[in-house]
C-alpha cells in the first residue's frame, strides 16, 4: 500500500469506520473525488453518483439553513422587504431628500424595525383572547387616562377594541380647524398643542384626549391640533364613537362635560 494511504485491515473497527466515513464525506460534502482519483470505470461511475448525491444534499442543507435563519426573525425580514418597496417607490417618483428622510423616520418610529399583520392575527383569535391582548397592549394608555380610571371595565374594553394606532411626527397637523371631524384621538405618548383663533396654545400630553367636540356636535373642527413631538396616538372613528356611547350614556355625558368646558375656553379667547 501507498505511504499516504494507511493500511486498515488489521486496525480496529472504529478506525476503519472513521476512515470510511471521512472518505464518504470528502466525496459528498466537498463534491470531489476525495484523496484518490477513481481508477476503474466502476469507481468512476460510483464517484459521479456520490458527487450528485452530495451536491443534492449540500443544496438541501443550504436551503434549510437559509430558511431557518429567515424564520428566526420573519417580522424584521417582512419590514425590510416592505421598506425596500417604499424606497423604490420614492425613487420612482423622485421625491425630494427631506421628504424621503421624513418617510424613513416615520417607518422607524411606526414599526420599529418589525412588521406584523396584526389585524389578521387578532382576527383569527377568539374574542376573549383578542380582548385580553388589546387590554394588555393598551395598559399604559388606560393607566394614564383619568377617563378610564373609574369607568366600567366593559366600556373600556369596548373602546379599546375599536381604537386604531397612529404615529405623527413633530410639526404634523393632526387636526385642522374648519375641517369636518371624523375621528377623535387618545394620547398614549407625546405632546400636542391645541391652537385656537386667538393664537393661544394649550398643551396636552400622555393620558389626554382631543377631537371629541366635533363628534358630539357633528360640526366642523373648532381648533387645530399640532404634534410637538413624535406622538403615538389611538384614533376612534365617529361611527365607533357613537356605537359605544349608545351603550354607555353616562360616558357620553362625561365626554360632553369636557367638551363644553373646552368650548367655553375657546369662546373666551
Amino acid at each position: 500500500p501507498s505511504a499516504t494511504v494507511p493500511c486498515l485491515q488489521n486496525d480496529s473497527w472504529g478506525k476503519q469506520y472513521s476512515h470510511a466515513l471521512f472518505k464518504a464525506m470528502s466525496h459528498m460534502l466537498c463534491i470531489g473525488y476525495g484523496q484518490q482519483a477513481p481508477e476503474g470505470m466502476t469507481d468512476v461511475w460510483l464517484t459521479m453518483l456520490s458527487m450528485i448525491v452530495g451536491a443534492t444534499c449540500y443544496a438541501m442543507f443550504i436551503g434549510h439553513a437559509t430558511a431557518l435563519i429567515q424564520s428566526l426573525d420573519s417580522s424584521r425580514r417582512q419590514y425590510q422587504e416592505k421598506y425596500k418597496q417604499v424606497e423604490q417607490y420614492m425613487s420612482f417618483h423622485k421625491l425630494p431628500g427631506d421628504t424621503r428622510q421624513r418617510i424613513h423616520e416615520y417607518y422607524e418610529h411606526r414599526y420599529q424595525g418589525k412588521m406584523f399583520d396584526e389585524e389578521n392575527i387578532l382576527g383569527e383569535l377568539s374574542e376573549p383572547l383578542k380582548e385580553e391582548i388589546i387590554n394588555f397592549n393598551c395598559r399604559n394608555l388606560v393607566a394614564n387616562m383619568p377617563l378610564f380610571a373609574n369607568a366600567d371595565p366593559n366600556f373600556v374594553t369596548a373602546m379599546l377594541t375599536k381604537l386604531r394606532f397612529e404615529v405623527f411626527q413633530p410639526g404634523d397637523f393632526i387636526i385642522r380647524e374648519g375641517t369636518v371631524g371624523k375621528k377623535m384621538y387618545f394620547i398614549q405618548h407625546g405632546v400636542v398643542s391645541i391652537l385656537t383663533k386667538g393664537n393661544k396654545e394649550t398643551k396636552l400630553s400622555d393620558g389626554s384626549y382631543f377631537g371629541e367636540i366635533c363628534l358630539l356636535t357633528r360640526g366642523r373642527r373648532t381648533a387645530s391640533v399640532r404634534a410637538d413631538t413624535y406622538c403615538r396616538l389611538y384614533s376612534l372613528s365617529v361611527d365607533n364613537f357613537n356605537e359605544v356611547l349608545e351603550e354607555y350614556p353616562m360616558m357620553r355625558r362625561a365626554f360632553e362635560t369636557v367638551a363644553m368646558d373646552r368650548l367655553d375656553r375657546i369662546g373666551e379667547e
